[in-house]
């Protein structure tokens, strides 16, 4: 708030003051339109119908936008501030932590004179020390291999030079590294291999799209024997996790998608101390018959983790030939049913089985990374009474709630997969949700 004594008495000066202040307000209006918009997006983005909700992606770029806009008000308002009249106060902010690895280069800010106004000398009593994470953008460069040809004066027999280095690509432009760059920005970064040709390009490097697809197809195939061995190594495994997601897919012809699965098959030993280092593979399957799981588990015999999806049950059929498979369900998928009902208001016996679960739960987190004997007993001997317990708790809710309320459905989930669920407090590996639902785009 301006006072009288602040205002100068040149009219011109007025004029220019009012005229910023109207211009202030007009740019503050905007940034509030643009502000509602977005946490009306957001809004329909988390708490929409369910036909209207994104998907996390979505949901992911809609809070990425609002917290860019409030950033941006943030620096517009700082802007319009005169710098006498600003208020530090410490932003709300995770910055994030630097990591030790990194290289640090330091500068060293001196004042412009080390002698004092009374003519003495200055002396370091003490220093401030700030980070700034810095990059070096993506660079391209040529590796030249000149191989040198030598012959002998004193005779005739012959020329002699190195051979040539081995390609991935026989004469072709990429070293291995640009492969390998080109692949991480595909799959893992989800950069489409058209908008990798757009980047390159502003290097002066014109390569076009098919160019680059040429490249992962080469690379694709070499690296076939490591996936066939990672595939192996898994399904020596005692106890696997698997899970399938959708993947759009193009359908040539038709210029639109088809819906194709990516199946992934796990190990992670580390929570109860397995000597196995954790792996994962990714099949493509046109589909998410349990055919598919059926023939990716070829030769594999132990346990397998999987949420409640009815494909699996061809694993366990009784008149499949092939080697034994068990199926362990999920606890977090039996739970995430009671955990929905108890959120939408007071739900005791939902509100009882979370708890009963959590309790499983805790005594898991107690038990992670002993030894396979120590688990085993810890869970028949603490585990496996609440189980029983919850089971028997189960049966009395069921009888006595309708089977076609939320609460009965939740119910008869439960009840449905309580052998697999129940197979948990009977081995000594660790219980957990695999980790490894892919999120694809634009691969």
């Amino acid at each position: 708030m301006l006072n009288a004594a602040d205002l100068p008495d040149d009219i011109a000066a007025l004029k220019a003051m009012l005229i910023a202040a109207t211009a202030r307000e007009v740019r503050k209006d905007d940034r509030i339109e643009r502000l509602e918009r977005l946490v009306a997006a957001f809004k329909q983005a988390a708490f929409g119908r369910r036909s209207e909700k994104a998907d996390p992606d979505q949901f992911d770029l809609a809070l990425e936008d609002l917290e860019t806009a409030i950033a941006a008000v943030h620096a517009e308002d700082e802007a319009d501030t005169s710098p006498g009249k600003r208020v530090s106060k410490p932003r709300a902010t995770n910055r994030g932590s630097l990591p030790g690895h990194l290289p640090r280069i330091e500068e060293i800010v001196e004042p412009e004179s080390l002698v004092c106004a009374c003519g003495g000398c200055l002396h370091c009593i003490g220093e401030d020390v700030s980070e700034r994470l810095d990059v070096i953008p993506a660079q391209f460069r040529v590796i030249v291999t000149r191989r040198p040809k030598y012959a002998c004066r004193s005779c005739t027999d012959g020329v002699v030079q190195a051979p040539a280095p081995a390609r991935l690509i026989g004469a072709g432009l990429p070293t291995e590294a640009t492969i390998a760059h080109v692949l991480v920005c595909k799959y893992a970064d989800h950069l489409p291999l058209y908008r990798q040709a757009q980047i390159m390009s502003r290097q002066g490097i014109d390569l076009d799209r098919s160019t680059l697809a040429d490249w992962v197809g080469r690379a694709a195939f070499e690296l076939r024997p490591v996936f066939d061995a990672l595939i192996v190594d898994l399904k020596r495994s005692s106890k696997l996790f698997m899970d399938e997601t959708r993947a759009p897919v193009l359908d040539p012809g038709s210029r639109k998608t088809k819906t194709g699965y990516f199946w992934a098959l796990a190990r992670d030993d580390r929570p109860w101390g397995g000597g196995a280092p954790p792996g994962v593979a990714f099949t493509y399957a046109p589909g998410r018959g349990g055919l598919h799981a059926e023939q990716i588990l070829q030769d594999f015999s132990g346990v397998l983790q999987v949420d409640g999806y009815a494909g699996y049950n061809r694993l366990i059929a009784p008149e499949r030939v092939g080697l034994d498979i068990r199926l362990a369900y999920c606890w977090a998928h039996a739970r995430r049913k009671l955990v929905e009902i108890a959120r939408n208001g007071p739900a005791p016996i939902a509100e009882d089985g979370v708890k009963r679960i959590g309790e499983l739960y805790r005594i898991e987190a107690e038990l992670r990374g002993l030894d396979p004997a120590t688990r085993l007993a810890e869970r028949q001997a603490r585990s496996a009474p609440l189980v029983a317990d919850m089971e028997t708790w189960l049966s009395l809710h069921r009888a006595r709630v309708a089977a076609k309320s939320p609460l009965g459905e939740a119910l008869s989930y439960i009840a449905k997969y309580w052998n697999g669920l129940l197979s948990t407090a009977e081995q000594n590996q660790a219980n957990g949700r695999s980790k490894t639902r892919p999120r694809f785009a634009c691969v």
